[in-house]
């Protein structure tokens, strides 16, 4: 840019170019090096409306594959495979917790010596797709025995500060009512602090035994759990599905209560996503050979009501089925498409609602291994070092030898998966 162009002029400019321009402009001088690194500038860009994409991912024999596809008119044209930093490389049964601003968060879960003392590592990894970039969280009070622990994943909306939120809770009616003891307990992380601390709100739902299923969704700065409550009355036991909702800027825990039809729905035929920035359920029914799929909406405002939208209906007359994966922001799901016996690799597609046809985008995968999240370019995490480390409320910069350890306990795993697989297919 001309030297006659003032600065904050030119500061205005780069906020709307890509990330990748961005940090190529980064060599370019100290001053827009200084300018782009800045937290508020990175606050500014990741506020703002920029390019939307789809990340894919799915099973391949014993690896995770990742692929990025330019959701625009172009799609599925422009599609990559990201570069996947070291530690996320190494992270093959990782979890998502969820996916928010740009950052992907995956938990990693390792318990030795089963049957016994708990000796677990938990580490949660942030992963900015566009600038590949990650840093390390260590997860502490993870729950074991009675206890079970689940996260969940967003970005402030206000202050754009990402956040994890650890929630360990009694996993079992009868634990509850043997032992007086708090079911829930509540951890949150911020990047900001590099430290885990007590939430801002109290009203945690602590009479609730719950159910946490596996399903998690992020929206618009509230972070969705899909559970099951756990009732006897009068020496009978009953069980509803229903919604736990955390709101990340005052930290309060919600109820959304589900319309009757879904909340005493078999647990096994919901899930959630994400459409239009509105949160869905998804409601499974039908036959082998005529699956539909209920697209249940969450409205606007403090009611939190849903609404039936619309139903997807597969027409399978050759006996598979197809599972929905999420949505373009168009609003067409995009589906797994399940194969028979005969073939353990299906295809991921996009589903004309008028047509009823299926798209193939040219990904195949192991059946029941598709995860699909929208996100958004992001600079978060720019101005953190790479492979740093939070851990016992300090942070460090992981060794060239700590990385090359992992790295060959790694590899170990890898060639213990490879003769596995190899012993299968003779």
């Amino acid at each position: 840019m001309s030297d006659n162009i003032p600065f904050e002029i030119q500061a205005e400019i780069m906020k709307k170019l890509p990330v990748k321009s961005l940090v190529q402009f980064r060599t370019v001088s100290k001053a827009w090096k200084s300018l782009i690194d800045s937290s508020q500038f990175i606050v500014e860009y990741s506020g703002r409306h920029t390019q939307e994409h789809l990340l894919v991912r799915y099973g391949h024999k014993f690896e995770q594959k990742y692929v990025s596809i330019v959701d625009d008119h172009t799609f599925p044209e422009q599609k990559v495979s990201p570069t996947i930093p070291p530690p996320v490389n190494m992270l093959n049964y990782a979890s998502i917790i969820g996916i928010s601003h740009g950052l992907l968060c995956l938990y990693y879960n390792y318990q030795e010596g089963l049957g016994g003392p708990c000796s677990v590592t938990n580490m949660a990894f942030l992963w900015n797709l566009s600038i590949r970039k990650v840093v390390a969280v260590a997860v502490p009070n993870v729950g074991c025995g009675m206890y079970e622990t689940v996260l969940g994943f967003g970005v402030c909306r206000e202050t754009i500060e990402p956040k994890i939120v650890k929630v360990t809770h009694i996993k079992r009616f009868s634990d509850m009512e043997s032992i007086s003891c708090i079911p829930w307990q509540v951890e949150i992380f911020t990047l900001n602090t590099g430290a885990w601390r007590t939430p801002y709100s109290t009203n945690l739902p602590f009479n609730k035994l719950i159910e946490f299923n596996y399903f998690t969704v992020t929206v618009d700065g509230f972070i969705y759990w899909l559970v099951i409550e756990r009732n006897t009355m009068d020496g009978v036991f009953s069980s509803c599905n229903l919604i736990i909702s955390f709101d990340m800027t005052s930290e309060e825990f919600r109820e959304v209560n589900l319309p009757d039809s879904i909340a005493h729905q078999f647990y096994i035929n919901l899930s959630m996503s994400k459409r239009n920035e509105s949160l869905v359920v998804l409601e499974f029914g039908g036959d082998p050979n005529q699956l539909v799929y209920y697209v249940w909406m969450m409205e606007d405002g403090a009611s939190n009501l849903f609404t039936k939208q619309f139903a997807i209906d597969f027409q399978t007359p050759d006996g598979s089925g197809c599972l929905v994966r999420g949505f373009r922001k168009t609003g067409e799901p995009i589906v797994e498409r399940l194969q028979n016996q005969n073939d353990s690799n299906g295809p991921l597609a996009v589903y004309e609602p008028y047509s009823k046809s299926l798209n193939n985008l040219g990904i195949n995968g192991m059946d029941c291994s598709f995860f699909v999240y929208p996100y958004m370019e992001t600079l978060l995490l720019l101005d953190q070092p790479n492979f740093i480390t939070f851990g016992k409320g300090k942070r460090y910069i992981q060794s060239e030898e700590e990385r090359h350890k992992a790295f060959e306990a790694y590899m170990q795993v890898r060639r213990t998966l490879e003769d596995y697989y190899s012993s299968l297919e003779m």
